[in-house]
């Protein structure tokens, strides 16, 4: 190496001023420029809106695919202030528009925690070419346009409007990304996940890009995961068992539906603040211990398994297994960068309690319903290895 090249001082340090960063390394916070990083650009400009639903003072989103690339959000909640206007009603507009990690409250189990980098709009109008936002609040209109992350001009005030609600239009940017087609079937499947998850949440999705065939469809679970799971399987409702419970231990609340039919796979999905945990965490070991708890114990006090035949196996279990665990925490702990694994120590103990009590109650309650699931598990199953790990499935 020559004395040149080893020499290293300030004036090699390149200083990326507001949200140049973002443009300069985007994979960085919306994970990729293909299709996967626009429809992270969708829930980063969804997620304000729906968050409002969650805290009681919005009651829709609509989510639309606009005819000329763009794609428009729009609520009815109190509208952003569009300027300072105290602590409780969180930073105005331009703020959230050009400052990383510029939110209107604290992450908790209130809040959807489907941004793995904090960030929030600010990158949605980084990465777009053009940015529109639309206010009403207070018996006024407002309109703020940006371009590439950039504020064109103050706030501009249209004139009276009537309710309130928000509405962010973006266009992204074709210097930044591979593709400007979004994905609709991705789009609709984030949006079906969120709202099973998330009781109140009503979300519209609409295609306007071909004028010739329109599509839309709208998103409500009131059953939650129950709903779910008995969508995803070949049995009725009725088969589908589930709870929610709080617990002030771990600081949230844990929601488990599940139910069994004739098959070998499993397909259990994780979730911790509505984000999937495609690497597991401690909320699916609670499950799966409170899952093993329960039925080994009922199988001994019925004398479907004799004294000299060992547990279920976690193969037998989980054969043929339907399952969402969702927990919902104030503080919740991520391990890694991409926070596809929960960390949360107490987690565990309290989802396996609440799954082994629930469980339990359950085959109690219905003999033969047990006794054929149980004999399920028996059946041809013992010596197969275990699945490698939970699968989602939507």
């Amino acid at each position: 190496m020559s004395e040149e090249s080893a020499v290293h001082d300030a004036s090699m340090i390149t200083v990326l001023e507001g949200l140049e960063a973002v443009r300069k390394r985007p994979g960085m916070y919306i994970g990729s420029v293909g299709e996967r990083g626009l429809h992270h650009m969708v829930f980063e400009a969804a997620e304000p809106a729906l968050n409002e639903i969650l805290g009681g003072t919005a009651t829709r989103v609509e989510i639309t695919l606009t005819a000329d690339g763009g794609i428009r959000v729009a609520d009815d909640g109190t509208g952003v202030p569009v300027e300072h206007a105290g602590h409780a009603e969180g930073p105005p507009l331009e703020s959230r528009l050009t400052v990383l990690c510029c939110a209107s409250r604290p992450a908790d189990r209130l809040t959807l925690y489907g941004n793995a980098f904090g960030c929030g709009l600010a990158v949605v109008n980084a990465l777009s070419r053009h940015l529109t936002a639309e206010v009403r609040r207070d018996g006024a209109g407002w309109v703020l346009d940006c371009e590439r992350g950039v504020v064109l001009a103050a706030p501009t005030r249209t004139g009276p409007a009537d309710g309130s609600g928000t509405t962010i239009t973006f266009w992204p940017d074709a210097e930044i990304f591979e593709t400007l087609e979004f994905p609709f079937d991705a789009l609709a499947e984030r949006c079906r996940e969120l709202a099973f998850l998330n009781k109140d949440l009503a979300i519209t999705l609409t295609d306007d890009r071909d004028p010739t065939a329109p599509r839309g469809v709208r998103f409500r679970f009131p059953g939650g995961p129950r709903d779910h799971v008995a969508e995803r399987s070949p049995l009725s409702r009725q088969d589908v068992t589930g709870f929610e419970r709080e617990y002030p231990g771990m600081g949230g609340t844990v929601e488990v539906a599940l139910t069994w039919c004739d098959s070998r796979e499993q397909r259990i999905a994780g979730y911790a603040n509505s984000r999937p945990t495609t690497s597991g965490g401690t909320h699916e070991l609670g499950f799966h211990d409170g899952l093993a708890a329960a039925v080994n114990a009922y199988a001994r006090e019925r004398q479907l398994l004799r004294p000299s035949e060992p547990d279920f196996t976690h193969a037998q279990l989980c054969a043929g297994l339907t399952a969402v665990v969702s927990v919902k925490l104030d503080h919740p702990e991520f391990e890694g960068a991409t926070l596809g694994r929960l960390g949360n120590g107490l987690v565990r103990e309290c989802v396996a309690q609440a799954v082994q009590e629930h469980l339990t109650a359950w085959l109690r309650a219905d003999p033969v319903r047990a006794k054929a699931v149980l004999a399920r598990m028996r059946t041809g199953l013992r010596g197969t290895s275990p699945p490698t790990g939970p699968h989602r499935f939507g």
